[in-house]
């Protein structure tokens, strides 16, 4: 009867134990409210950092509670409205302004707003976002001083 009764006991625990240690959870879709009033700065295009000449400003997305998008793009601001669906992101209808910058800005500018403008798996980890699709990887760094600035 002793016996039984440990062993009614412990087994849920163990039971309990083993589904928390080993097992890798598939992270879950990012949500419209995770991205919500977030302020990014881009570090990264596929993986190799972004080397800017001294004057140039690194690309920036900020969103807005309505996923109202807007930054710098390198070169140019521009401005539009994001989605989500699926743990997908994108900015369907992109406008910018339209200056002339040197080649290596532009270039940036080029492969930043097209990955924009394509649905991307977007994932954030910590202070780290990434969306990738089938052209770029982008690694932006969560801007921390705008965030608290609000």
């Amino acid at each position: 009867m002793k016996k039984r009764l440990l062993a009614a006991l412990v087994l849920p625990m163990m039971l309990a134990a083993c589904s928390t240690t080993g097992i890798t959870k598939t992270p879950q879709p990012v949500t419209s409210n995770e991205l919500a009033n977030g302020n990014w700065s881009l570090v990264q295009i596929d993986n190799q950092d972004l080397t800017q000449q001294e004057a140039a400003q690194a690309p920036t997305l900020t969103l807005a509670a309505d996923l109202a998008a807007n930054g710098h793009a390198g070169c140019n601001r521009y401005f539009g409205q994001a989605e989500v669906k699926d743990g997908q992101f994108r900015i369907e209808k992109m406008g910018m302004t339209m200056m002339l910058c040197p080649d290596s800005e532009m270039k940036v500018e080029q492969t930043f707003t097209q990955s924009l403008s394509d649905w991307s798996k977007v994932n954030i980890s910590g202070d780290t976002m990434t969306m990738t699709n089938a052209k770029h990887t982008l690694t932006f760094a969560r801007d921390v001083a705008a965030t608290t600035a609000k």
